[in-house]
């Protein structure tokens, strides 16, 4: 439910719901943003894990109109969405010279690399947030069992494509980045290009699961992301 709404300067407001990090809190974040979004006056609406940031003309509305038009909004038929999931599957080269930080982290948690990959894998992630980078995905689920602190010195520059683990979360480098989240894996597939048609590859309020994949797929995969014969491959749960 929505617990603030405060003024961000003169043209914005940030709706905020909750105070944590749940499957239901940003289900309403995303069901406000589709809500919104389209009415006369908004101009841009950012979600984050449990708040929107939500940009207007203050030529078309003011800001207590815009505060009364959020109050309006009922969210209920929003929190249907859990159970329909479109699942975009993510295939990751993990380990070696694709995960360079599995094996410390193997180390760290008392844990085989293979168990790390399968509870890494095996989980489906909800896209709470797009982040720093173009691109960037914050994603919520991961097990308990693999949290791990990020690097206390990050990298200069990480691969695009890094699979990482930064404390509770997962993600993805969408192009090439200073970075401190303990790498794990890599993916061939491009969150962000410039070129495409949609730049950025998913958005927040979807799924993704990673797909662990072999060198040699890896590399087959690569070559057709640059040919541009790759197509999303999805899975409904």
């Amino acid at each position: 439910m929505v617990t603030s709404i405060k003024p961000v300067g003169d043209r914005a407001l940030v709706v905020e719901f909750d105070n944590e990090i749940s499957e239901k809190v940003n289900m309403e974040v995303m069901g406000m943003e589709q809500k919104i979004r389209e009415c006369a006056g908004v101009v841009e609406c950012v979600p984050t894990y449990r708040s929107l940031l939500v940009y207007f003309d203050p030529q078309r509305l003011s800001y207590s109109q815009e505060k009364d038009l959020i109050l309006s909004i009922r969210m209920e038929e929003h929190l249907d969405e859990a159970g329909k999931k479109k699942i975009l599957q993510v295939p990751c080269a993990y380990g070696g010279s694709y995960g360079e930080d599995l094996a410390e982290l193997s180390r760290e948690l008392g844990l085989s690399e293979q168990e790390i990959i399968r509870l890494h894998s095996e989980r489906i992630y909800r896209i709470y947030m797009m982040g720093f980078l173009p691109g960037f995905v914050y994603l919520g689920g991961l097990n308990e069992k693999i949290w791990a602190p990020r690097l206390q010195t990050p990298r200069i520059a990480i691969p695009k494509g890094g699979v990482g683990i930064g404390g509770k979360q997962t993600g993805v480098y969408p192009v090439e980045s200073p970075g401190g989240w303990r790498l794990i894996g890599r993916t061939p597939i491009d969150f962000y290009d410039a070129q495409r048609k949609e730049p950025i590859l998913c958005r927040a309020g979807e799924y993704i699961q990673f797909i662990p994949i072999t060198g040699r797929e890896f590399e087959k995969i690569e070559k057709d992301v640059g040919a541009g014969t790759w197509k999303k491959e999805y899975i409904m749960e």
